[in-house]
């Protein structure tokens, strides 16, 4: 997802995506352990989603204060 549709969303949105992104990525570790992934990169690109979503988060945060 790219931080330009990111932005776009208020911080209930943002929330609600974060949940549904860790726990994507839960579930592609478990299937890594078990070897079910083929794509490995997915997993970096969920945890960088994630990352932005923080960051964003934090940005509305400092910005309403």
């Amino acid at each position: 997802m790219e931080t330009a549709e990111l932005q776009k969303k208020s911080k209930q949105e943002l929330s609600q995506l974060l949940k549904e992104q860790r726990a994507k990525l839960q579930q592609l570790r478990f299937d890594l352990a078990a070897g079910k992934v083929k794509n490995i990169k997915e997993i970096r690109a969920i945890r960088k989603t994630i990352a932005r979503i923080y960051t964003l988060a934090k940005m509305q945060e400092t910005k309403s204060a």
